[in-house]
């Protein structure tokens, strides 16, 4: 396992222990950015009209279409980092 793959996981461990809730627009970035380093670009039907945070959470992940998984990772794992502070 590589040591961005090591410290993606980590990231994704320290993200429940935040002191506090970050707001949506960081949330949907975070969520965005988790779903792009581990599975790449966004697959499956957009959620229905009326599920509005899953409509959200798929449009945030689609607007990351194309960035390499390791480029997501490394940006996932520099935002938990800044908000841990």
């Amino acid at each position: 396992m590589s040591d961005l793959q090591t410290r993606f996981e980590q990231a994704a461990k320290d993200v429940q222990t935040l002191p506090e809730r970050p707001d949506n627009d960081t949330l949907l970035r975070l969520y965005a950015l988790y779903k792009q380093g581990s599975e790449g670009d966004v697959h499956g039907p957009k959620p229905g009209f009326f599920d509005f945070v899953g409509t959200a959470k798929y449009e945030a992940w689609s607007k990351l279409k194309g960035m390499p998984q390791d480029e997501a990772k490394q940006k996932y794992v520099d935002l938990v980092k800044k908000l841990l502070g």
